[in-house]
């Protein structure tokens, strides 16, 4: 069982996401990767938060550009820490999927970290499951 779920919008996004697996893998985290688009497959990505913390997960690392709503369509279906990552797909370098993650409404949390910033995501799950670890 895994302690961190990966979720990214699009296969595409998968050479983005190769620093934050080093990452988790060099300090020997469990984590899955899937790949499941807000907007593309709701139902797929609703069902896959809701049921995250079930299947054992402990902290979700939800990567997306553009729009970058995957991060916040999370959130709003779980009450695990999400971290969004904005990344630089779009004309806008990155921009736009940034501002989609940071604003969100209140009750929604998302964690962000940098455009493109997989490695800081992989380090701040590894933090907060430490905590998990520490207070039991």
């Amino acid at each position: 069982m895994a302690d961190i779920l990966v979720v990214i919008g699009s296969k595409s996004d998968m050479p983005k996401m190769i620093e934050c697996e080093k990452i988790l893998t060099k300090e020997g985290v469990s984590y899955d990767l899937v790949v499941s688009s807000a907007h593309r497959d709701p139902e797929k990505t609703s069902e896959l938060a809701r049921t995250a913390k079930q299947k054992g997960y402990k902290v979700i690392i939800a990567a997306a550009g553009y729009a970058a709503a995957l991060p916040g369509f999370i959130a709003s279906v779980t009450d695990l820490p999400v971290i969004g990552v904005p990344l630089s797909a779009s004309t806008l370098n990155g921009m736009d999927s940034l501002l989609s993650i940071v604003q969100m409404p209140s009750g929604v949390p998302v964690l962000s970290v940098g455009i493109d910033g997989v490695k800081n995501a992989a380090h701040a799950a590894i933090r907060i499951l430490n905590l998990l670890k520490n207070k039991t």
